[in-house]
């Protein structure tokens, strides 16, 4: 399944394979990639909005080199975090490692659990520019700082309740594109969107979805914070702070970072920091959830029915080899 693959465009037929390995945080989407990679000849493409970033490693829980087990991993630490890194960068930046990947005759793995990141690589979607208008989103930043993320959320709920379902409150950045969107084009940004996921896909698509029990993925999620503290949260968002980052850049705003500020900033508890993370993880899950549900051909795998993430593995490439993927 290592074979050399000769076409050099993923536009030419056939179709380059790309194997993609999704899932809810904390379900152990990366421990399987890592073991289906050293048996298939992969490389890994990490499809995650906070592990992009340089420095920010206990809050997104960044893969460690020893976890890695010599497997190339790409789009992990790629910016620095008082950059911006939106889709449409994420998607040029991740189709290009993509690139390399095939030049190496190696298998790229397209992992993580950021699904607009996942769709804009695997569906090839068309990031439509509109007209800008900074004075207007300068306006809705302003409202958004002094009136709460909740009024603004209100706002796009009223004009495009698919797109304030899928956008959490919190995410500044989309919140406000959504709405600048219909401003500038009169439509909403889902239906926009939904047409982009309907697009047929360059590639050979070999898509598994990781999932297990609510209960028990919600108790590694509260686990993970736990051990998220122990690690060094706290240290890492100060070293941040003291970078002169703060909650106006996008990184910032991941989840454990804009709580950790709360509390820096006497809005919070510690202990009450922590708990609105656990929460938030655990809304996140929910969410990351539903969106992959909306991959028809996906394939979904109950973690726990395998016991480790190397019967897991088993388990994927048994279907690889069956579909004669890659070959």
């Amino acid at each position: 399944m290592n074979e050399k693959i000769e076409s050099d465009c993923p536009h030419e037929q056939p179709q380059r394979p790309l194997l993609v390995i999704a899932g809810p945080t904390a379900v152990g989407k990366s421990e399987a990639a890592v073991e289906v990679a050293r048996r298939i000849g992969g490389e890994i493409v990490s499809a995650d909005s906070m592990q992009v970033y340089r420095h920010m490693d206990i809050g997104s829980a960044k893969i460690t080199k020893e976890e890695m087990m010599g497997v190339p991993h790409h789009m992990i630490d790629v910016v620095d975090p008082d950059e911006e890194m939106d889709v449409a960068r994420y998607a040029s930046m991740a189709s290009e490692a993509i690139r390399s990947i095939y030049a190496r005759g190696h298998m790229p793995i397209l992992c993580g659990g950021t699904g607009f990141y996942i769709q804009a690589v695997t569906r090839k979607i068309d990031f439509e520019e509109t007209d800008a208008d900074p004075a207007y989103r300068k306006e809705l930043s302003s409202i958004f700082d002094e009136k709460g993320a909740d009024y603004l959320h209100a706002k796009l709920k009223e004009i495009d309740p698919k797109a304030a379902e899928e956008i959490h409150p919190n995410n500044k950045k989309r919140v406000i594109r959504a709405l600048e969107y219909y401003k500038e084009t009169g439509r909403c940004i889902s239906d926009h969107n939904e047409e982009e996921k309907k697009r047929s896909s360059p590639y050979d698509l070999a898509f598994f979805v990781i999932n297990m029990d609510r209960d028990l993925l919600y108790e590694r999620i509260n686990d993970r914070v736990d051990f998220m503290m122990q690690e060094g949260l706290v240290d890492e968002v100060l070293y941040l702070r003291a970078m002169g980052l703060s909650r106006d850049n996008v990184s910032m705003q991941g989840l454990g970072y804009k709580e950790m500020l709360d509390y820096f900033d006497g809005r919070t508890t510690l202990d009450e920091a922590v708990e609105i993370i656990k929460r938030d993880s655990r809304h996140f899950a929910k969410r990351q959830i539903t969106w992959f549900k909306r991959e028809e051909d996906a394939i979904w795998l109950d973690r726990l029915s395998f016991g480790d993430a190397r019967s897991v593995a088993d388990y994927i490439v048994s279907i690889l080899k069956d579909r004669s993927f890659g070959k």
